[in-house]
């Protein structure tokens, strides 16, 4: 009898959860349809309203507008504020309403506003690249706000190896929190850092946002579903309207997404890994974006010089993508540069030209390597070429997430 309680009550569950998903589809794509359609006609408002940029990848100079992740972001919010009655429709009905999980909803929609905003401003303003950090922490603050008062949980599984030292779990406190704003700031920025080529910023962000909705469709059964559902309706809204986008981004784009969308895509990340319970899990998909920032790091804090743009180099003649590069003196640098430098080298990381002290060498981008180890390419096929690199770490992130897990952790059967 007891079993047929049960039975009865996961049957209820689960149609509680379905309805809402089916809902979520839908809009999802009708988000894309609208998306698809609004974008083309907003282009020359961007205009001439000098939101615009040139393509320096062709042989045009055509002004092509910019900043247009802002329609998408904006189409991607207001579905999710219509979609409000659907996910908690059920709940009125119900004697107790789920506060904790509306005000999980609201500020994680909060989160990602300021963040859309304050990514529009910095297309507007150009901010520079040392001052950028500090938006993505700002826009966290509601979101650790929640977590603190909703969870405040910081407590770790140690790693099977390690327990005999450190016990099985620890409690590491406020460093948590300062993960999870690292977190916010690591997955806004990483973003923005690959970036470069017609469609490879909107086209990546859909690879990870399919990786995230895979991994909570194979959570739905699990003890946190209710963290997963709340994870794909934020997930599957923003596929849609990112698709869309990715239509007029892809090469050859009509429209630049614009640092907007890169700050607005990584906080949707940030923001379902957080509130989800699964923030290391969605590192798992960044595994590109990590190597690329890694392998940034010493231009980036100018152990080695640095240009303005790091995209690849276009070549007129041949219509294809090459290394672009940066020329210094080797005497010049400072011994972390120079420490880096001959690591990467031995690593064959870079190409290495010398010639009376006055090195050249390409630039530190994943982008750039793509093209030291495969040459040059037409810009469609490198950037498809590096969406495939996403794809294939994204099988290796679920690689890790569960046949290699139990290496690591108890695994529940």
């Amino acid at each position: 009898m007891a079993l047929d309680v049960n039975v009865d009550s996961e049957t209820v569950t689960l149609k509680i959860m379905i309805f809402p998903l089916i809902i979520n589809i839908l809009i999802s794509f009708l988000a894309y349809f609208v998306t698809q359609r609004i974008i083309p006609r907003l282009k020359s408002k961007f205009i001439k309203a000098n939101l615009f940029g040139i393509d320096m990848s062709k042989t045009t100079s055509d002004k092509i507008p910019e900043s247009l992740g802002v329609v998408s972001g904006f189409i991607f919010l207001v579905v999710l504020v219509l979609f409000i009655p659907v996910a908690f429709g059920h709940s009125l009905l119900e004697k107790t309403f789920p506060y904790d999980e509306y005000v999980k909803y609201i500020v994680a929609l909060l989160s990602i506003s300021c963040m859309l905003l304050l990514g529009f401003a910095d297309d507007v303003l150009d901010v520079p690249w040392r001052q950028k950090l500090l938006l993505p922490t700002i826009a966290s603050l509601p979101l650790l706000m929640v977590y603190y008062v909703s969870f405040n949980t910081t407590t770790i599984i140690v790693p099977k190896p390690f327990r005999e030292w450190l016990g099985t779990s620890v409690d590491i406190g406020i460093i948590y929190y300062i993960y999870m704003g690292m977190l916010a700031v690591f997955c806004t920025n990483a973003i923005n850092i690959l970036a470069g080529v017609n469609g490879l910023e909107v086209g990546q962000s859909i690879v990870i946002a399919i990786s995230i909705a895979i991994f909570n469709v194979i959570e739905l059964t699990g003890p946190l579903r209710k963290a997963h559902q709340f994870s794909l309706y934020f997930m599957l809204p923003y596929i849609g309207t990112s698709m869309a986008l990715l239509k007029h981004n892809w090469y050859p784009a009509s429209v630049f997404v614009g640092d907007t969308f890169c700050y607005f895509s990584g906080m949707t990340f940030a923001v379902v890994g957080i509130l989800g319970h699964f923030s290391k899990t969605t590192l798992l998909f960044f595994i590109p974006q990590v190597f690329n920032f890694l392998y940034s790091f010493p231009q980036l804090l100018k152990f080695v010089p640095c240009p303005r743009h790091r995209l690849p180099k276009f070549n007129s003649r041949s219509d294809k993508m090459e290394c672009s590069t940066t020329v210094f003196k080797y005497a010049e640098l400072s011994t972390l540069g120079k420490f880096t430098l001959n690591l990467f080298r031995v690593l064959r990381l870079i190409r290495w030209e010398e010639k009376e002290g006055v090195v050249v060498t390409n630039n530190f981008t994943l982008i750039n390597l793509i093209l030291l180890y495969f040459g040059p390419m037409h810009e469609a096929k490198l950037t498809t070429v590096l969406l495939a690199v996403q794809v294939l770490c994204t099988c290796l992130a679920f690689l890790v997430r569960y046949p290699f897990a139990s290496v690591f952790y108890d695994v529940q059967p």
